[in-house]
């Protein structure tokens, strides 16, 4: 278990006094003969004290400790009272503010200079090299390991800031990439795609006004069918300026309204308009209890469906196509079987694409699609889960048998 800033620093206290006192019970310290044992612990408890203070309170610690290493020296040194302020030294330089390194880099040197001098001037030199040693040993190499690790720390931190600027800059650019994209498809949207649905619907609309001047009655076949093409290429007009719009904005998620199964019905009455003369039937059929769907899920159910009816009113036979949504527990499975009519001969160009779409909105979602002849109908099936998640089956998610449709 890791221990907690708080923790480690109650550990080296606890760790350097019982290990003083134990030196001190032993006798294993410089002793002096007129000064009793008890008179070394206290210097060793005072140091003990200021461990837990080593890194927020890094200059009185420091002060305080110098001091009761000097009395530390007169009462007998004990050396874990040393090590312990050898470790506040270390704290200090590491935790303390940026002039603390230097400001003790000076003193340690300052004082290894006064002592290894004085030894010099009244002892042998031999002495005063031993003294060199300890001052080095006790004043600076805390202070340049300290040191050392903090400026590692804070290029460390410069390098991790470095990396998320480069990161938010690498992050700007995409999105700008993608504006920009939306912002071309827009202009193409609008400019190709909806001008063409524009003049399919201004002609539908003449078409229209050109019967009833004719006097045709609005049952006729020809005039239902001008009926369904306006309607769908107005709605179909409308659902391209809604993605145009969704295509500038910059949060379209925030004002997008996905299209829902409560819409079926819609597109059911739309399938009969246009399959009544081919002699196609449409019928619906609903198991289970719908619930809550999240979005993905069910833009996902009303666009297969679409394509589904949209498939039959192609290629199917004449004869009853039969939709089956079914509301399970865990996923929503969607059957639609149409009569199969056999084409012979070259598929047109397109042929298959909306299958192909079926199944990568299925794959999506990490659910399952297929498609192809069964029992003499054309069915298509879609499994999809009823909260959206990860792909999971990769290309074969969907599978296609027999011959394509679009």
């Amino acid at each position: 278990m890791r221990l907690t800033p708080r923790q480690e620093d109650l550990a080296i206290a606890a760790a350097g006094l019982l290990g003083g006192l134990l030196l001190i019970a032993a006798g294993a310290y410089d002793r002096n003969e007129h000064i009793a044992p008890w008179v070394a612990a206290l210097p060793l408890l005072a140091m003990a004290a200021l461990e837990p203070l080593r890194r927020t309170r890094t200059i009185w610690t420091v002060s305080i400790g110098g001091l009761l290493l000097g009395a530390n020296i007169f009462a007998g040194s004990v050396l874990a009272t040393v090590v312990m302020y050898t470790d506040l030294l270390y704290a200090a330089t590491l935790y303390g503010p940026p002039r603390m390194s230097r400001v003790l880099h000076l003193t340690g040197t300052a004082t290894t200079v006064v002592l290894s001098g004085l030894t010099l001037l009244y002892g042998r030199v031999s002495d005063a090299l031993v003294v060199v040693g300890l001052c080095g040993v006790v004043f600076i190499a805390p202070v340049w390991t300290g040191d050392l690790l903090r400026r590692q720390r804070e290029q460390t931190e410069s390098a991790r800031l470095r990396a998320e600027q480069t990161a938010l800059l690498a992050e700007l650019d995409r999105r700008g990439a993608v504006a920009a994209e939306r912002a071309r498809m827009a202009r193409e949207l609008h400019d190709v795609i909806a001008n063409h649905l524009s003049a399919i619907a201004i002609h539908a609309t003449g078409a229209q006004a050109l019967a009833r001047r004719q006097a045709r009655a609005e049952d006729e076949p020809l005039v239902a069918a001008l009926a369904v093409i306006r309607h769908n290429s107005v709605q179909g007009l409308a659902e391209m300026r809604r993605m145009i719009g969704l295509l500038r904005e910059e949060h379209p998620e925030e004002s997008y309204a996905a299209p829902r199964l409560d819409a079926v019905d819609t597109l059911l009455e739309q399938a009969r308009a246009v399959g009544r003369e081919a002699g196609l039937a449409f019928e619906a059929q609903e198991s289970g209890e719908r619930g809550e769907l999240s979005a993905p899920v069910e833009l996902a159910a009303y666009r297969i469906v679409q394509e589904s009816l949209t498939n039959a009113l192609k290629h199917a036979a004449a004869g009853t196509v039969r939709l089956r949504i079914g509301y399970r527990p865990a996923e929503l499975e969607i059957v639609a079987r149409s009569p199969y009519r056999p084409v012979a001969g070259r598929a047109p160009v397109g042929a298959g694409a909306g299958l192909v779409g079926m199944g990568e909105r299925a794959q999506l979602l990490g659910g399952h699609f297929e498609a192809g002849p069964v029992d003499g109908q054309w069915q298509v099936r879609a499994v999809l889960p009823r909260e959206s998640g990860r792909a999971g089956r990769g290309p074969a998610g969907s599978e296609r048998t027999g011959e394509e449709r679009a």
